[in-house]
């Protein structure tokens, strides 16, 4: 992770769950990040726990609504003025909800933030570096059950966005990489946003297998990160081992 020490990241949905983890993880490995979510509160208390931590990096708290385009383009638009650009881009940010809200956060929000980072590594003459997409394994295989078929849809775009990006980046003769993240069941918050009205299934989702941790996707994110820049690990799939498939 050498060379990645004082370079420029964006982790979106950097609140919370995973996205908190990995932004912390690169902090702690020197990077400067600009952490983005709706609730930026709590990132910034998670930029001062790194500050009294004495991690070498830094965490810049910024707030963007991931499902509105123009506050994605107005971040890319600050982080050129104050930052210079991105050398690293993990769409972590996504949702799972009964409505479409999900699909426009987790399909659209990443290739907005996809076409900006890699304007922005183009524009700076940036050759070596990452697009990391946080995607699921329902954008592998789709979960028997009414309710996740959009979802399992809306993943199923990550992974066949992941794949046509680095196509395009092969294309354009660019050792900028791309890669895909693709978690099975992750101990966070999301359960209990989506149980809301009965956290006894969030209870009763995490306790049925010894689950993955937050950190344990921010690892995966390092170990991707401090590949050689020859090597392009293009998928992960991560599960607990208990999980069933």
């Amino acid at each position: 992770m050498d060379r990645w020490k004082g370079r420029v990241a964006l982790v979106t949905g950097a609140s919370v769950g995973i996205g908190a983890a990995i932004a912390k993880s690169l902090v702690q490995h020197g990077m400067k990040v600009i952490g983005c979510a709706r609730n930026v509160e709590q990132i910034q208390k998670l930029a001062a726990e790194c500050v009294s931590s004495g991690f070498s990096g830094t965490l810049i708290p910024y707030k963007c609504d991931l499902s509105v385009e123009d506050d994605m383009i107005s971040m890319f638009s600050w982080i050129k003025v104050q930052h210079q650009g991105i050398d690293v881009c993990i769409n972590n940010a996504g949702l799972f909800s009964l409505s479409n809200m999900h699909s426009h956060v987790n399909v659209i929000a990443l290739s907005v933030c996809t076409r900006e980072a890699y304007q922005s590594m183009k524009e700076r003459k940036i050759d070596d570096g990452h697009i990391i997409n946080i995607n699921s394994i329902c954008g592998h295989r789709v979960v028997n059950h009414a309710d996740a078929h959009f979802y399992s849809a809306s993943k199923y775009a990550v992974t066949a966005l992941t794949e046509g990006l680095r196509q395009e980046l092969r294309e354009a003769k660019t050792h900028i990489r791309a890669t895909c993240i693709s978690p099975g069941l992750v101990e966070t918050e999301f359960a209990y946003r989506l149980f809301s009205e009965n956290p006894e299934i969030a209870v009763a989702t995490y306790t049925s297998v010894k689950c993955l941790q937050a950190v344990d996707i921010a690892n995966s994110v390092v170990y991707v990160l401090s590949a050689p820049p020859h090597v392009q690990i293009g998928d992960i799939e991560i599960t607990p081992v208990e999980q069933s498939m």
